[in-house]
């Protein structure tokens, strides 16, 4: 008579573990058969990239440029089904070629917006300036249109340069303007900031390799065309050879006031300068001018890459004019779809850093690119241009970087 007494709590307090244990089974079920949150920017329908950079100001030209190669690229992308089965969506910020608002508006990007990769940032000042948000948010940022070495060595993480360095394109336009043009006395017109500074040791490096210096040096403050005292200093110098460091509108404004001063020395600029804009603003004064490139050239349909690129641009922007920098955003667009497609549907962030670092000698058809764990700059070619009758003439096409970037 007592077992029964003293097995009924027994009993009861089974049924309370059984239900307890039935109930964890189904929450792990449950929680098993739930896919872990995506991250940021990633739903089952689209990916949401952000670009941050100048679409409107005197530098506006480079940042829409790059805008209408991203947005040409992902366009074709998704009119082939995405990646993944995902949609490409681009969302653009202006910065203005302003550092903090380029800060700023990569804030907003990841803090409201919730993208989840960036690409197509413009100029050296921002991408210094939000470098260290980058490395503190992990989010990476695939394609910037800067050649500066503080991005490529040492190795960011979340940073992928694509296009050749400025030392890449600097030693390119002194064995040119050295060799070719046989220039002994080479002067320096810069941008006083980051990326002029950039181009400025580039070129240093590249004439102490060949046993020479720079004779002079002038220089502008970024966002003006206040050109008069660099001019001036440069004049004074008498070089054979100006290498200017800027975009379009100063490196104009320097070349139509020194023309006009009687300054006769061979111009040559690097790929920020803007080629198309450049020439734009001078119209025949730009001939003569030697410009470095870190694309094949836009109206080449022989090349295959250059071929897609100009049936994306005509889908997307019916109007507008093949150039090198729309040309180079459209790049930055095709390699990042590789290395999504190559991270997965199931898309992180860690994913694409680790599948931009395994692209290895990718041919886009024109162009190789290749990254690695100790290497985030995707390409070292260099291509010469100068400016004859309106139009920049390829001088020599896709030429290796003398030493390694």
């Amino acid at each position: 008579m007592s077992h029964p007494i003293r097995s009924a709590p027994r009993c009861a307090e089974r049924a309370r573990y059984a239900r307890r244990v039935r109930h964890w089974g189904v929450a792990l079920l449950l929680a098993l058969s739930v896919a872990a949150p995506a991250e940021d920017g990633v739903t089952d329908t689209d990916v949401a990239i952000g670009q941050c950079a100048a679409l409107d100001g005197p530098a506006a030209g480079l940042g829409t440029g790059v805008n209408k190669g991203l947005r040409a690229s992902f366009d074709e992308i998704n009119a082939k089904g995405g990646v993944a089965g995902r949609r490409l969506r681009l969302v653009a910020v202006d910065d203005g070629y302003d550092p903090q608002r380029c800060l700023d508006g990569t804030l907003r990007l990841i803090e409201d917006d919730k993208v989840f990769a960036l690409a197509g940032y413009v100029g050296t000042p921002t991408a210094k300036k939000v470098a260290p948000l980058l490395e503190e948010t992990q989010v990476p940022v695939v394609g910037l249109f800067t050649g500066a070495m503080f991005l490529r060595q040492p190795v960011q993480r979340q940073v992928f340069n694509i296009r050749a360095s400025y030392n890449d394109e600097t030693d390119a336009l002194i064995e040119h303007l050295t060799k070719v043009q046989h220039a002994a006395r080479v002067a320096v017109f810069y941008q006083n900031d980051a990326f002029g500074r950039s181009g400025l040791s580039g070129t240093e490096k590249a004439l102490l390799k060949r046993g020479m210096q720079v004779v002079t040096k002038g220089s502008f403050e970024r966002n003006t065309l206040e050109v008069a005292d660099g001019l001036a200093k440069i004049a004074e110098a008498k070089p054979d050879a100006v290498v200017m460091v800027g975009p379009y509108r100063p490196v104009a404004a320097f070349t139509t006031q020194a023309r006009a001063a009687g300054l006769t020395a061979t111009l040559g600029t690097i790929s920020f300068v803007g080629t198309e804009n450049l020439i734009k603003e001078l119209g025949v004064v730009a001939d003569g001018i030697v410009i470095t490139q870190v694309v094949p050239p836009p109206s080449e349909a022989g090349v295959p890459l250059v071929r897609d690129f100009q049936a994306a641009l005509r889908a997307s922007f019916p109007d507008a004019s093949p150039t090198y920098v729309s040309l180079e955003g459209y790049v930055y667009g095709r390699v990042l779809a590789l290395a999504l497609e190559r991270a997965g549907r199931d898309l992180r962030r860690a994913r694409l850093v680790d599948a931009l670092e395994s692209l290895t000698s990718a041919d886009l058809g024109g162009l190789q690119v290749s990254f690695g764990k100790t290497n985030h700059q995707a390409s070292n070619q260099v291509f010469l241009t100068k400016v004859v009758a309106g139009k920049a003439q390829t001088i020599v096409a896709g030429a290796p970087a003398a030493e390694p970037h």
